[in-house]
């Protein structure tokens, strides 16, 4: 299976530290090898510079501007004792080089005007060395030309050099900030599926276990007097946990590798559903829903549904066992949600403050531009009241 290669992989081919060390070492020899050539044919002046202008470059890559200073200054004292080009000055060009593509641009600058003027000096010095009498400007051009185009074209190459290495490093820059970049928006995104998952699992848990509870708790006082209630309140029990364990199933599948957790979820049409759920447990409820709700969409009809869940729950939660709620459904350029009770749930006492409830109702409806407003009601009771635009 075909991978994306990674940041180090898009990486440009290059020498490694050691690979790069053996190959300036190579250079110098080889050089000090051409400069025994000045030996074999009798010139040991002009052998002691060609040996000695090649050493400075094994240290061209730390030190380039410095390494130039040294081949120059040596070149200069070439031309003082020795009238006639040696195997070392090809060196020069290689220090202009260094300076062009590892020193600053202007030390590199200051490298290629040091090489004009030395190929100046060394056109005079060389003709005067050749056997030349009368030096003339006709004369100097063709040297001055070559050496000026062989000074030119190393520092050229240099400053491309540097300028390709820079642009390839703010390449990688920017491909590992992309990256870092990506990794950080997977991390938001798994934040925001877990933050939804836990608003889902708190829905599903705290609805089905208060129902659960009321009911067990009517069961066990009824069961002393009329058992056929117990019984039929127990039904109740078991389906309320079957359905809240399916729901469980279906967001744990979320978590589950190869587990699409694709089960439909509740919409709008199931608010009656909680109705029902809530007058099976004991819950005094007023529904005031359309005959037939309309079709919205599906986000926005399980948020209502979470909304009203949530409502309800905290009503058996607070509101007290003879508390009546009032759940009110409207449909129109909005889906407008009430759930309003009498009991003293405003008066109860008051939690950790780090109960899920209110924020995901809230969560929920900004998600599709809606707003949640909760509090105590006019004339006591508590009231949620949800607008969801479609």
């Amino acid at each position: 299976m075909a991978t994306t290669p990674t940041t180090a992989d898009q990486r440009p081919w290059r020498l490694g530290p050691r690979a790069r060390s053996w190959f300036d070492r190579l250079l110098v020899a080889a050089l000090l090898l051409l400069a025994g050539g000045h030996f074999l044919s009798g010139q040991p002046g002009s052998m002691v510079f060609a040996a000695l202008e090649p050493l400075p470059l094994l240290w061209r890559r730390t030190r380039p501007f410095t390494v130039f200073l040294a081949v120059a200054a040596l070149s200069v004292l070439q031309a003082v004792a020795v009238d006639t080009p040696t195997t070392g000055q090809l060196a020069f060009p290689v220090a202009v080089y260094s300076a062009a593509r590892w020193a600053p641009r202007w030390q590199g600058a200051t490298a290629l005007l040091v090489g004009y003027a030395g190929a100046v000096v060394a056109s005079v010095r060389w003709q005067y060395g050749l056997g030349a009498t009368d030096v003339t400007a006709g004369s100097l051009v063709p040297y001055v030309v070559s050496i000026g185009a062989i000074v030119t074209a190393a520092w050229a190459l240099g400053a491309a050099a540097q300028e390709r290495e820079r642009y390839v490093t703010s390449l990688v820059a920017r491909a590992e900030q992309a990256e870092r970049m990506a990794e950080r928006e997977i991390e938001l995104a798994a934040r925001d599926e877990r933050s939804r998952i836990a608003r889902e699992m708190h829905d599903v848990v705290a609805h089905g276990l208060s129902v659960i509870v009321v009911q067990a708790d009517g069961a066990r006082y009824a069961a002393a007097k009329d058992p056929d209630v117990a019984v039929d309140t127990l039904g109740t029990i078991a389906g309320t946990g079957r359905e809240a364990l399916t729901e469980m199933r279906r967001l744990l599948g979320l978590l589950r590798e190869g587990d699409t957790g694709v089960a439909p979820q509740p919409g709008l049409g199931d608010v009656r559903h909680l109705v029902d759920e809530a007058r099976a447990s004991g819950t005094h409820v007023e529904a005031d829903l359309p005959d037939d709700l309309p079709a919205v969409p599906d986000g926005v009809g399980l948020a209502a549904y979470r909304i009203v869940q949530e409502a309800l729950t905290n009503v058996r939660k607070h509101a007290g066992p003879a508390a009546t709620v009032t759940v009110r459904v409207a449909v129109g350029q909005e889906v407008e949600v009430e759930v309003r009770d009498d009991g003293r749930g405003a008066a109860a006492p008051a939690t950790d403050g780090r109960g899920l409830g209110l924020v995901g109702m809230r969560e929920r409806a900004a998600v599709h531009g809606g707003s949640v407003v909760a509090g105590p009601a006019q004339g006591g009771g508590f009231a949620v009241s949800a607008r969801l635009p479609l």
